[in-house]
C-alpha cells in the first residue's frame, strides 16, 4: 500500500524531469557493521517474561505516533516507555507483536527504496514527517536486526499478523487499535507491562546512574549561572536553559519539565512557567532531570539559597524538611511496606508544624486518617518509583505498588516538602512564602538502599559551602 506523502501547502511541484533525476544516483548507504545496542541482551528477557505471563495469546504493544505541536510542525518524538522497555527501538509508528508461540517481531517502516515507482521513490525528499532530507535516516530491516536483535518485517505486512485475537496495549496508536477488536484482558496487559519495571536489572540501575550523575553536573551548571541569571527578568528561564542544555549534551532531553521555582513560586508543586525573576533573598527550588539516550531519567530536586546563605527562616523550614526526608530513608530497606517512608517523613513534619504553632493539634491526631490536617502545608507524596517515566509504573496494581513492598532492585524517590503558600493566614507572616523540597534518588540494595544522588549536598551547611565553592 502507498501511503500519501507528507508534504505541505507551500511545497514547490515536483516535475517528472526532476522526480526521474531523483530517483538515480545514490550510493548503497546499508550498514553491515552494526552492533547491537547495550540494552538488547535485556530485552530479549524482558518479551520472553511477557510471553511467558500471556502463553499462547498474542500480544501487541505500539511504539507510538507522531503528534501535531502546530500545524505541519510535530513534537519530537518520543517512544511509548513499555515499548522502548521490550524492544530498545525508538521510532514512530513501529509495533512489536509477540505471538503464541512466544516468538517475537518488530514491525517497522523500512527505508524508502530511492529507485521506486511512483510517490515511494519520492518520500526520502518530498515527506517532511518521514523523508530522510527531512528528518533524517532511520534504519532499514536488516539494520533494525542488528540493532535490535529481533526479527523485524514492514509494517505493511502488520494486517496480515493480526488475523486473530489479541491483546492491544490502546490507546497508543489508534491504528493499530482499528486492526484488532478490544480484547477483555487489554487491561490486564497494560497492568502487567507496568508492573514487570517495578524491579529494575543491572543495566537499568547503571543508566539511572548515570542520569543521576548527569544531573548532579546540571546542578552545578546551575549553581555557577545564578549570578547572571539574576540580572536577567526571566532569571528562572535562563536557569531552565542552562539545565535544559546540559541534558541535551549528555542525554536525550530533560526527563519532564523542568521547575524552577523562585520565592512563592515554589509553593506551585509543579511550576513549569519559569517566567520569574530571581532576588538575591529568595529560595530557588529546583526540580529537575536528565533523561538518557535510553529514555530513563534522573528526578532531583534541591532548594538554595540565591545569595548562597540561608536566612534563618529558610534554614528553619529547611531544616525540617531535611529531618523528614532523612527519617524516610532510614524506613527504606527489602520487605519494608512502599507507603512506610512517606508516612515517617509527614510524622516529622507534623511534629515541626505542631511545634511552632502553626498545627494546632498534635503530630498522633494529625496522623489519623479522618484528620490529615497537616497536609494543608504539604500537599502530596513523598516519593514514587522511578525509571522510565519520571512517574514510573503508574499502572501497576495498588497491591503491587503502593500497598506493596520494597524490593532489591526497585528504584524510587524520597521527596518531603514544605509549601507555605504566600497567602495563607493561619502562618506567621515570616512563613509565607517560602517552599522547600529536598529529593534524591535511591535503589534498595540487599540490605538498605543507596543514594544514587549522593553527589549533591543535602544537608543546609553542605548546601552553603557547595554553592560557595561553585559561585564565582
Amino acid at each position: 500500500m502507498t501511503e500519501k506523502l507528507n508534504t505541505g501547502s507551500h511545497d514547490l511541484p515536483v516535475s517528472e524531469a526532476l522526480a526521474a533525476f531523483m530517483g538515480t544516483g545514490w550510493a548503497d548507504t546499508h550498514r553491515d557493521d552494526l552492533t547491537a545496542l547495550p540494552q538488547a541482551a535485556y530485552t530479549a528477557k524482558r518479551r520472553a517474561a511477557l510471553a511467558a505471563r500471556f502463553p499462547g495469546e498474542r500480544l501487541v504493544v505500539p511504539s507510538g505516533t507522531l503528534k501535531v505541536r502546530s500545524n505541519d510542525s510535530d513534537y519530537r518524538f518520543r517512544a511509548h516507555s513499555a515499548f522502548a522497555y521490550l524492544t530498545g527501538d525508538q521510532e514512530p509508528d513501529d509495533i512489536l507483536v509477540v505471538e503464541p508461540s512466544g516468538t517475537a517481531t518488530l514491525f517497522l517502516r523500512p527505508r524508502s527504496p530511492r529507485s521506486a515507482p511512483g510517490q515511494a521513490g519520492q518520500e526520502f525528499y518530498r515527506d517532511r514527517r518521514y523523508g530522510e532530507f527531512w528528518v533524517g535516516r532511520r534504519p532499514d530491516l536488516a539494520e533494525a536486526e542488528s540493532l535490535y536483535l529481533i526479527d523485524c518485517a514492514p509494517i505493511d505486512r502488520l494486517g496480515d499478523a493480526l488475523t486473530g485475537p489479541a491483546r492491544v496495549l490502546r490507546g497508543i496508536d489508534a491504528s493499530v487499535d482499528a486492526l484488532v477488536s478490544p480484547h477483555e484482558g487489554d487491561a490486564e496487559l497494560e497492568t502487567f507491562l507496568s508492573e514487570m519495571r517495578l524491579t529494575k536489572d543491572e543495566w537499568e540501575v547503571a543508566e539511572l546512574q548515570f542520569s543521576v550523575e548527569a544531573t548532579v553536573r546540571g546542578f552545578e551548571d546551575v549553581v555557577r549561572a545564578i549570578p547572571q541569571a539574576m540580572t536577567h527578568r526571566r532569571g528562572e528561564r535562563y536557569l531552565e536553559g542552562v539545565f535544559g542544555l546540559r541534558s541535551r549534551l549528555e542525554g536525550n532531553a530533560v526527563g519532564y519539565d523542568s521547575i524552577v521555582a523562585s520565592g512563592a513560586h515554589a509553593c506551585v508543586l509543579h511550576w513549569i512557567r519559569n517566567d520569574g525573576a530571581l532576588n538575591g533573598d529568595d529560595l530557588l527550588l529546583l526540580d529537575a532531570g536528565v533523561e538518557t539516550d535510553a529514555l530513563y531519567t534522573a528526578d532531583v530536586t534541591r532548594t538554595l539559597p540565591l545569595s548562597g546563605r540561608f536566612s534563618p527562616v529558610q534554614r528553619q523550614v529547611y531544616e525540617l524538611v531535611y529531618r523528614a526526608q532523612e527519617a524516610a530513608i532510614a524506613t527504606l530497606r527489602p520487605g519494608a511496606r512502599f507507603r512506610d517512608f512517606h508516612l515517617a517523613a509527614m510524622r516529622v513534619i507534623a511534629e515541626g508544624l505542631h511545634d511552632w504553632g502553626v498545627l494546632k493539634i498534635g503530630a498522633d491526631e494529625a496522623m489519623e486518617p479522618g484528620s490529615g490536617l497537616y497536609r494543608r502545608y504539604t500537599l502530596c507524596s513523598s516519593g514514587h518509583m522511578l525509571g522510565l517515566d519520571v512517574h514510573d509504573c503508574a499502572k501497576a496494581r495498588a497491591e503491587a505498588y503502593l500497598d506493596g513492598v520494597l524490593e532489591e532492585g526497585q528504584v524510587l524517590t524520597v521527596e518531603p516538602g514544605l509549601y507555605l503558600q504566600p497567602d495563607d493566614l493561619t502562618l506567621p507572616p515570616e512563613l509565607r512564602g517560602i517552599g522547600v523540597r529536598i529529593e534524591d534518588d535511591l535503589v534498595i540494595t540487599t540490605d538498605g538502599a543507596r543514594l544514587m544522588s549522593s553527589g549533591l549536598p543535602r544537608h543546609p551547611d553542605e548546601v552553603e559551602a557547595w554553592m560557595a565553592r561553585l559561585l564565582p
